[in-house]
């Protein structure tokens, strides 16, 4: 059991680069340790290197769920525990849905959803026992207010991920396990540039789907708004709270989406509410 003196233990999946890499550095400059993740491991040779004592680094693809249980097993011989799990892993799928193949979909969920899914999975037992923990799910903003054209199937693996954590933090809650799903905007990192965009050929989809990828290439990709070391200090502090959120969404751009969606929700509720409110059996 951990004490409040000893540092925490945080698991991060997809540690490599990213938002995964900055939160994993973040949390070693803290003095806490980590058990960083990712499917090619030498590339995580220089976070070990920054501190060999608290961190290790062990293989994962997310998509296997052996690896995921070897990975938490390789946590316990080091660490003796985990404290928070970061399901970082993941990447983008773009192009109009009429498109895209099955085989392009089913990888896209076999990563965001099913790999998140096979890390919890392997998380929970430990998490049980210990009767503590912190699962952090990384979504997007496009896992709760898309709004461009094109990122579909990736927004549906988002949206699907979410529905996963948010019952699952009323199932778990009673255990001392708490869940926090990130909703950043678009982060600096080389996401962009190594997501799966598939170019239009059905040309009514031009003017959506065609514009909106010129639109990802030239605006976004290398002038994302957001830092992902302060997105991964964010995500710390709210870790730290006393009584951390459900939803952590990051990023002006991010606020202000989610304002307009709840805005419209709230709207439409209102509008439709007397006939919402008339399906219930005669008494």
């Amino acid at each position: 059991m951990r004490s409040r003196n000893d540092p925490r233990v945080w698991l991060v999946t997809g540690a490599s680069s990213g938002l995964g890499r900055a939160l994993a550095e973040a949390v070693l400059e803290r003095g806490e340790r980590v058990v960083a993740t990712a499917r090619d491991s030498v590339r995580l040779t220089p976070l070990k290197e920054l501190d060999a004592e608290r961190a290790i680094v062990a293989p994962l693809d997310v998509t296997d769920p052996n690896q995921a249980v070897a990975a938490f097993g390789a946590a316990q011989s080091a660490f003796g525990r985990v404290d928070v799990v970061v399901n970082n892993a993941g990447y983008g799928l773009f192009g109009a849905l009429e498109e895209l193949t099955d085989d392009q979909v089913r990888a896209e969920f076999e990563t965001n959803f099913f790999g998140s899914l096979n890390v919890v999975r392997a998380a929970l037992p430990m998490l049980r026992v210990q009767r503590s923990g912190h699962i952090v799910q990384i979504s997007s903003l496009d896992g709760i207010a898309p709004g461009v054209a094109g990122e579909t199937v990736y927004a549906a693996s988002k949206f699907a991920t979410e529905g996963l954590c948010e019952a699952l933090a009323t199932e778990i809650a009673h255990l001392g396990i708490r869940v926090t799903i990130v909703e950043p905007g678009p982060i600096r990192t080389d996401f962009g540039a190594a997501a799966d965009a598939r170019p239009v050929e059905i040309d009514e989809y031009e003017a959506s789907v065609g514009n909106a990828l010129d639109w990802f290439e030239t605006e976004l990709v290398g002038k994302q708004p957001n830092d992902p070391r302060r997105v991964a200090n964010a995500i710390i502090a709210a870790i730290d709270a006393d009584e951390p959120p459900l939803r952590l969404v990051l990023g002006e751009e991010a606020v202000a989406a989610v304002r307009d969606k709840l805005g419209v929700q709230r709207s439409e509720l209102e509008i439709w509410a007397e006939r919402a409110l008339s399906t219930a059996i005669p008494t």
